[in-house]
């Protein structure tokens, strides 16, 4: 499967990458919103694994903009974050993600939690 995981902390951008590239996906990473942007035209992920707290533009507004355009609203979102005070399951939901991850990653479930939320909107 393709992943683009969208992530401004460098460690868990680079964690999360190792973790589903080991398990066999092809993996493409951004540190922001724009840079995700290029990434997704260029790579055209099945997966978005999407920080929602990023530096200028967050990712609500990018899943939003993802589920608005008819090219694009077939890619799975997956919303992570380390701040559910801030962002909370329901905006997450309701912006167009298909499942909500509170951070840190359980690594050794992050393959399992990505294949599950594919498999059930097949």
């Amino acid at each position: 499967m393709k992943v683009l995981v969208v992530e401004d902390e460098p460690s868990s951008l680079k964690l999360a990458g190792l973790v589903l590239s080991s398990d066999g996906h092809e993996v493409a990473e951004a540190d922001e919103v724009h840079r995700a942007i290029e990434e997704i035209l260029r790579f055209e992920p099945e997966v978005i694994l999407l920080d929602l707290a990023l530096p200028g533009v967050d990712g609500l507004t990018l899943a939003r903009a993802l589920k608005a355009d008819p090219k694009r609203r077939h890619i799975v979102i997956i919303a992570m974050t380390a701040f559910p005070e801030t962002f909370s399951r329901e905006a997450a939901l309701a912006a167009g993600c298909d499942a909500y991850i509170v951070k840190p990653i359980n690594t050794r479930q992050l393959t399992e939690q990505v294949a599950s939320v594919v498999e059930k909107l097949k």
